[in-house]
């Protein structure tokens, strides 16, 4: 999402075709356009608030899972929507919870934020019964010096974001972590010393953050994560599980799953196609991926967490996407597979 789109224009209702995708009533959505008069950020905050406590109705208290997993939507596939809207949004089909994309040209990139602002934000979340369970950035263990110390400082930001959002349960932070796979012997004595460093940042900052494996970087084979996470020695520094990233490497849940899960405090699901070789990142359904032996496997070995839909950049970037859409798809699959079509009772 551009910050043009985040702080301009006119409100105006879903089209009938609209509505029919987000099984939603036209006065709970509203979609503003780039092209109209610009307002500033915080006029548009102001009016997101007041949209949110008169034009939509409130949404019913959720009936608690029994599991403890908590399906959420990552923010970093709706990046054309503004944010009222994805948070509006979201909330319709079921998620309780999202995370935030810190990313540049995203409406919740920190220096675009004021205090006024997060405050806000935080009404937002509110009105529409959503929590916070992440933020995403994109930091590297591999960066050059100057680098590192600009990511020390970006982890410092987050930390801010997060407590200002949550003040009593602030979300993690969560990044992939650079580097490519044939260059792990010559890079992780490198990575895990500055991996020590995030945890100093994030220990001061009291966050915790959440290591991500990536089939294309470094850290690619629960192995590696394993090894990282043991030599960053924080109770600060936990994991980022993806089962996507082991798949395209032909490796299984359970075999990647069992072995991280007591670290784990935070779950991305998309699904593949393809291999290590030739990535391509699916939605949800629509590959070989079983979420109902996924949900059968978290609940046997008692994890309780948020399990958030993230859409690849292979996927938005597409001509033709549309998040909605999605969003919806997405919480189909998870929501049949983890037991939940009972939260879409809107």
């Amino acid at each position: 999402m551009t910050n043009d789109e985040f702080q301009t224009g006119k409100q105006r209702t879903l089209t009938q075709a609209e509505r029919r995708r987000t099984d939603a009533p036209a006065s709970s959505f509203v979609i503003r356009h780039s092209s109209l008069p610009a307002q500033t950020r915080r006029q548009f905050l102001h009016t997101t608030a007041a949209l949110a406590t008169v034009a939509a109705p409130a949404l019913p208290s959720r009936a608690a899972a029994a599991d403890g997993i908590r399906l959420g939507f990552s923010l970093y596939g709706m990046k054309s929507l503004p944010l009222a809207d994805a948070l509006q949004t979201c909330a319709g089909f079921g998620y309780e919870n999202v995370e935030l994309s810190l990313g540049a040209g995203y409406p919740t990139e920190p220096k675009l934020l004021s205090a006024a602002d997060r405050q806000q934000v935080r009404t937002l979340l509110l009105r529409n019964r959503l929590t916070v369970s992440a933020l995403m950035d994109n930091l590297s263990l591999a960066a050059d010096d100057a680098a590192h110390a600009k990511n020390l400082e970006r982890i410092k930001v987050a930390a801010q974001l997060a407590h200002d959002l949550a003040p009593k349960n602030p979300p993690i932070l969560e990044t992939v972590l650079g580097g490519k796979p044939a260059e792990w012997d010559g890079l992780k004595d490198k990575m895990a010393e500055r991996a020590r460093d995030w945890a100093r940042e994030a220990s001061a900052a009291k966050l915790t953050l959440c290591l991500k494996p990536h089939v294309n970087s470094a850290v690619n084979s629960p192995e590696r994560l394993l090894w990282l996470h043991q030599q960053a020695a924080s109770p600060f520094v936990k994991l980022c599980y993806d089962f996507s990233h082991f798949q395209l490497m032909g490796l299984s849940l359970e075999e990647t799953l069992r072995p991280l899960i007591a670290e784990t405090r935070f779950i991305h699901v998309k699904d593949t196609a393809g291999d290590a070789k030739k990535v391509q990142f699916l939605l949800p359904g629509e590959g070989h991926t079983d979420y109902k032996q996924y949900a059968a496997l978290l609940r046997e070995l008692g994890w309780s967490g948020p399990l958030v839909v993230e859409v690849s950049a292979q996927i938005f970037n597409k001509p033709g996407y549309d998040p909605v859409v999605a969003a919806r798809s997405s919480y189909a699959v998870l929501g049949a597979a983890f037991g939940r079509k009972r939260l879409l009772g809107r």
